[in-house]
This record gives C-alpha cells, sequence and structure tokens, in this order.
C-alpha cells in the first residue's frame, strides 16, 4: 500500500497543471467500417459471456479488433497489475495499427493508473476512446491532460446487451463527423435557462472521489452531466454536497442530469439537486438517457456545447471529430 501512495504522490508532483482549461484542439479521426479497435480493460475484470457477446456486437458494425491477452488478467478486483493496464492504454495509442479504442468495462481500478498515464505520449497520437462508470476519470484525464475529445459511452461488455438505440448511436456518432443533438427524452426542468460551455460527462462518485486530487476537473464555465447507479437518495446528497462544499461546481454554466437507476424515484434526485444547487442560478434539466440502465447515449466529452430546457435539448457547437 505505501508503494501505491508513493506513487500518487510522485504522479501528483510530477504533473500538475496550470488551472487554465486547455481548448480542444486534439480531434480524434471518424471511424470507418473496417478499421480496427484496441479494447483495453483500465479498471475492473469482465464476465467473458458478456464481453465476447459486446466483441459480437463490434464486429457486426464491421470494426477488427485488437483484443491484446493482458486484458484477461485478474488481480483480485483488478484487471491486472495498475503498470499493466497503464502500459496497454499507452500501446494502444502508440500504434499506428490501432483506429480507436473502446474499454472492456468499468468497476473499479482506473483512479489508480491516473498517475503512470503519460499525457504527452498520448496526445500525440488522438484517437477516439470510449468507456463510461469508472472510465469517468480517463475521459476527464484525457480532455483536460491531453486536450483531445473523449467518448462517453458503452464498455464492451455492456455493447453485447444494449438496446438497439444504444448501439445505433454507439456507430452513428464515431463515425460520422457531424453536429449532435441529444433530447432529454423525459425531460424534467429543474430550473430553466439556457447555458453554453465545454461538456463534462460522467459518473457523479468518480467525480467527488477526484476532489482534492491533481485529477480533479474544472467546472469553470461547463456544461455538466451526471449520472449514478446503485447509490441511495443520503450519497447522492452526500456526494453534491461534497462537490459544493469544495467549490467544484461554484461557477458552472449549466447541468443535466443522466440515469439515476437503483438511487431512489427520480423525484427524490431531482429534489436532492433543486436543494443542494438550485441557487447557482444555472440551467438544470434532468431526463437525458445516459448511464447505467437503458438507453446510454454516446457523447463527446470536452466539446462546446449549449443546453436549452425550454426545447429540452442538448447541442454540440461543432463535431468531435476530424
Amino acid at each position: 500500500m505505501f508503494s501505491i501512495i508513493e506513487r500518487w504522490c510522485q504522479g501528483a508532483k510530477n504533473k500538475i497543471l496550470s488551472l487554465a482549461r486547455s481548448p480542444i484542439v486534439n480531434l480524434p479521426r471518424a471511424l470507418v467500417p473496417g478499421d480496427t479497435l484496441g479494447i483495453v480493460a483500465p479498471a475492473s475484470p469482465f464476465d467473458r459471456s458478456a464481453f465476447d457477446a459486446g466483441v459480437k456486437v463490434l464486429e457486426t458494425m464491421g470494426f477488427n479488433l485488437v483484443v491484446p491477452e493482458d486484458i484477461y488478467r485478474a488481480d483480485g478486483y483488478l484487471a491486472g497489475a495498475d503498470k499493466l493496464r497503464a502500459d496497454l492504454i499507452h500501446r494502444m495509442f502508440g500504434d499506428p495499427a490501432i483506429d480507436g479504442i473502446i474499454c472492456a468495462r468499468g468497476g473499479y481500478g482506473a483512479m489508480r493508473i491516473l498517475p503512470l498515464l503519460d499525457a504527452e505520449h498520448i496526445k500525440k497520437h488522438p484517437k477516439v476512446f470510449v468507456g463510461f462508470s469508472d472510465i469517468t476519470v480517463l475521459l476527464t484525464f484525457l480532455v483536460e491532460r491531453c486536450a483531445m475529445a473523449a467518448f462517453h459511452g458503452p464498455t464492451v461488455t455492456t455493447l453485447g446487451s444494449a438496446d438497439a438505440e444504444t448501439q445505433k448511436q454507439f456507430g452513428e456518432v464515431l463515425t460520422h463527423r457531424a453536429i449532435i443533438t441529444i433530447n432529454a427524452s423525459q425531460g424534467q426542468v429543474i430550473r430553466p435557462g439556457q447555458a453554453s460551455g465545454p461538456f463534462y460527462c460522467g459518473n457523479l462518485t468518480l467525480f467527488s472521489h477526484l476532489i482534492g486530487t491533481p485529477w480533479a476537473p474544472d467546472f469553470d464555465g461547463a456544461v455538466l452531466m451526471i449520472e449514478d447507479h446503485g447509490e441511495a437518495p443520503y450519497r447522492i446528497d452526500r456526494m453534491l454536497t461534497q462537490l459544493r462544499l469544495a467549490g467544484c461546481v461554484d461557477r458552472l454554466a449549466g447541468l443535466a442530469l443522466g440515469n439515476f437507476n437503483y438511487c431512489g424515484s427520480a423525484e427524490q434526485v431531482q429534489q436532492i439537486v433543486a436543494d443542494l444547487l438550485g441557487d447557482l442560478n444555472i440551467p438544470i434539466l434532468a431526463g437525458f438517457a445516459v448511464g447505467h440502465w437503458g438507453v446510454n447515449q454516446t457523447l463527446p466529452v470536452g466539446v462546446p456545447v449549449h443546453l436549452n430546457t425550454e426545447a429540452g435539448r442538448m447541442t454540440f457547437a461543432a463535431p468531435a471529430l476530424s
């Protein structure tokens, strides 16, 4: 354990960046059928049958896949040692034969490899990188440390059992250089208004766990979307309170809520958000199909977006792919 703490401290010492947000200048290339996707496992081990089902979906979409033997390793609740998982990400970004990268699953463990990631190496090779849940911290790393657009979307193990809409939108977003608009299918306006800013999206638990670390995201002027799964209402309250007390959301431009399944009722979650963040004087819209349950739309993180609660939608200001 001491060695892990030492690595974290050394990583923090070596990799603290300026608080100023870097513009997204590294746009991945749009994928085309026949491209090769590399699969990484930056967090937990995965169920093999769910993984194989996801692989079939990707192959049906026309992608070739590179599945390194390293991703099948397991070290307790981790998919292998920290260095192995970080090195595989470096290899996939650096390999010219790999056109895009998708994570096998989330779970736990991505935070542990943050100090081991080489932003200078990664930013030289912008590629589509997709994942969600625990992968939230890697998406934020790519946006803030590599000035690279990243994609909050299904992992291999969730793609196989995903509904047709999730699969279809995943393929369309990653293969088209287009402006993306998403609607809140069950939109509930918590606070009306409009806002624009760089888009951040991810798991509330992970965002709260990054507070106080050098990898905590800078939400100033941003439009943030959060989602979570299996957290009791008091825990949702606790995490939002932590973000508020830490000053992380004081200068947020706008807030959107994705799926909060098994977190109490939607009304409970929305009331907690209203109680804790309603005085920020920002637009807040709930009801987007993003997250752990049901439709999980693929969205570009780091790209400027416009949130309009009256229209019940978000529209990205530019393509996320070159």
